[in-house]
């Protein structure tokens, strides 16, 4: 059979294999370029609590604050409802000491994280529901819990994943996010974690999708070749 019948039979055979791939592509390209990174990211719904800090003020030292826990590998200065905390990383975990007295703080209670997702809400809904998860749900499947979880009632799905030991703005999600989330799943092809770039399906629609377009190339040149003898 003549170069042509095969050059029109692969382009249509791998147009049928890549086409509803290459749409996706398209769409979810479409979504991520429209809409800022910075909506998507929830900046204009949530931000991190911020004051100023006065450490000459403090009556506790850092090594006074970080002597009672074993194997402490980092420890910053922070304001939170108005105090001045240490957060602690040490082996087993995370503590929050009184800057000014050296006292262990207890994990954060319900009142108290009902006020810090209040803090660091922007939106105009109200706090409908918080909750303490054990079990993370997938839009923060790789964050460490337990968290606590908001959601607000302000027409955007707003939910704020706060830490319970050290009170830390963890995520912020909301509709738009979860689109986007999910439209790059369909973009990257990883339909499991949502964040493997290298996966063998991606690799295969991507190879497939470059031998179509050199078989589109390789029809065209047939095609003009036709009316160049004609």
């Amino acid at each position: 059979m003549k170069p042509a019948f095969w050059s029109r039979r692969l382009h249509k055979w791998l147009g049928l294999l890549v086409g509803l791939q290459a749409l996706l592509w398209m769409v979810s390209g479409l979504y991520m370029t429209a809409i800022s990174i910075e909506i998507i990211h929830g900046d204009h719904l949530a931000h991190l609590e911020e004051g100023e800090l006065r450490p000459a003020e403090l009556a506790a030292s850092p090594t006074q604050i970080t002597s009672p826990y074993a194997g402490v590998t980092g420890f910053r200065l922070k304001q939170s409802q108005g105090s001045e905390l240490y957060q602690v990383r040490y082996a087993d975990g995370v503590a929050l000491v009184n800057a000014r007295t050296g006292q262990r703080l207890a994990p954060l209670d319900e009142k108290a994280v009902r006020a810090l997702a209040l803090s660091y809400y922007q939106g105009e809904g109200e706090l409908e529901r918080l909750q303490l998860l054990t079990e993370l749900p997938g839009e923060v499947a790789k964050r460490k819990g337990p968290l606590w979880r908001a959601e607000f009632s302000d027409g955007n799905g707003t939910t704020l994943y706060i830490s319970p030991s050290t009170g830390d703005l963890v995520a912020k999600r909301h509709t738009l996010w979860r689109i986007f989330d999910f439209l790059w799943m369909l973009h990257i092809m990883d339909y499991d974690t949502r964040d493997n770039i290298n996966n063998n399906l991606l690799r295969v629609a991507a190879t497939a999708g470059t031998l179509f377009a050199f078989s589109g190339i390789w029809l065209l040149w047939f095609s003009f070749r036709r009316r160049a003898t004609a």
